[in-house]
């Protein structure tokens, strides 16, 4: 065995162990736990800064994009953020031990079925740190042990990070095993954490469509994943134009480098002369590159020609693809084309056609009349979210703490056999 396939063994192996302890925990101290842990980060705001400046600097040395850096930076905001997401998941109901059902046989046997642990989650994804706390709170809160291997660029931040998880999960007498954060960054860490099948339960990989498509070719583990977010708003013909504005300039520009960012925009033909030459003047302040569709081009004399590797593409930042459709009919067709099956909105005033829209777009969140930066956990009353997911099998959109759970079947008797 290789120095990283020995490390990721022993990693596989300890997380098993933990798993058992952290799966018997008390709600009363994995609330505890979180809380104390958004204390540290608060107290460590410095420190952890002083650790991602490292990783930001080697990024910006590599010449990535701005909303690269804007992944990887530890801001006040980002923060902060992190701390209340703790907070608000401490705050939730502990799925753990729920009995979501329960009946009786003729034969007086009483069967139900109680929620409990996956078990150990193994966690792939890039460059963003505020993972980490994302993450490991939400795996602890659902009873979890973790193994989180981040993003190379990130490794001094998720590191300090792993390392406040670790102190505080001592503090309580808790397995410090339970959160681990891989320290290589040898690439072999990840095909190696996918074969390890007999310790861990799930794969969840975050990040781009390269990422994740090797993670679910490689992976001998169950996979909870989306390949991309490919989201596209729909302005309905007479659609509130104001409200339409407002909800395409947030859902592209706020944070173009995240999965729920609009990435294709829709404009019935009856509105596109009023609607994007107004629309096409925001975004062009906020330096955003629009490319579009013949009459978009026409109408929008600074926009750039489609091609079409443009159609459905995950552009992660300041860059836009629009397109004129003649009808609702026309635009949920390039949706179905085109979508990843993550988040699409309509912008309407008609209930009818929002209620149709809902019900024939296949995608995690449909939207009516608000941004697609709303399909988030925290945003949706999850707490924080640990992904997103367009696999339908297990879990489809935001993944929080039921997410991360599963269930047995229990059965009471009082001597019964099977005749």
């Amino acid at each position: 065995m290789s120095e990283v396939s020995t490390l990721i063994a022993k990693m596989a192996k300890e997380a098993r162990k933990a798993a058992r302890e952290v799966a018997k925990l008390s709600t009363t101290v994995k609330n505890d736990v979180l809380l104390r842990t958004a204390e540290r980060i608060i107290e460590a705001r410095g420190k952890l800064q002083e650790e991602n400046e490292k990783d930001l600097k080697k990024a910006k040395d590599k010449g990535v994009t701005s909303a690269f850096m804007d992944r990887l930076r530890l801001s006040d905001k980002v923060i902060d953020s992190m701390a209340d997401g703790l907070r608000d998941v401490a705050a939730l109901p502990d799925p753990v031990g729920e009995v979501p059902k329960m009946w009786k046989r003729p034969n007086g046997l009483t069967v139900g079925r109680v929620r409990i642990p996956l078990g150990v989650i193994g966690m792939i994804y890039e460059s963003r740190p505020n993972v980490t706390i994302d993450a490991a709170g939400l795996c602890l809160k659902a009873g979890n042990a973790i193994i989180l291997k981040g993003g190379s660029d990130a490794l001094y931040s998720n590191l300090a990070l792993g390392s406040i998880l670790q102190e505080v999960l001592t503090e309580f007498s808790v397995p410090g095993e339970a959160v681990q954060v891989v320290s290589t960054t040898d690439r072999e860490a990840v095909t190696e954490l996918l074969k390890r099948e007999e310790e861990i339960d799930v794969i969840i990989p975050r990040g781009g469509e390269g990422l994740i498509r090797f993670v679910a070719e490689h992976s001998r583990i169950p996979v909870l994943k989306h390949y991309k977010g490919v989201c596209h708003v729909y302005i309905d013909k007479g659609a509130d134009l104001n409200m339409a504005k407002e909800v395409c300039f947030n859902s592209k520009v706020q944070r173009p480098g995240v999965c729920n960012a609009m990435e294709g925009m829709l404009v019935h033909r009856d509105i596109a002369d009023e609607f994007l030459p107004l629309m096409a003047e925001s975004f062009k302040d906020a330096g955003v590159e629009l490319r579009g569709c013949e009459r978009t081009c026409r109408l929008v004399p600074f926009a750039r020609a489609a091609v079409d590797e443009d159609w459905g593409k995950e552009f992660l930042d300041l860059v836009l693809a629009v397109k004129v459709v003649d009808g609702m009919d026309d635009a949920m067709d390039y949706i179905a084309r085109y979508g990843s099956n993550h988040t699409d909105a309509i912008v309407t005033r008609d209930y009818a056609r929002a209620r149709r829209f809902l019900s024939e777009v296949d995608a995690s969140l449909v939207i009516v009349n608000a941004s697609t930066r709303f399909n988030d956990g925290g945003q949706l009353g999850l707490g924080a979210e640990i992904g997103i997911s367009t696999s339908k099998l297990h879990a489809y959109g935001p993944m929080g703490l039921e997410e991360l759970t599963t269930t047995k079947f229990i059965a009471f008797g009082n001597g019964q056999i099977r005749s």
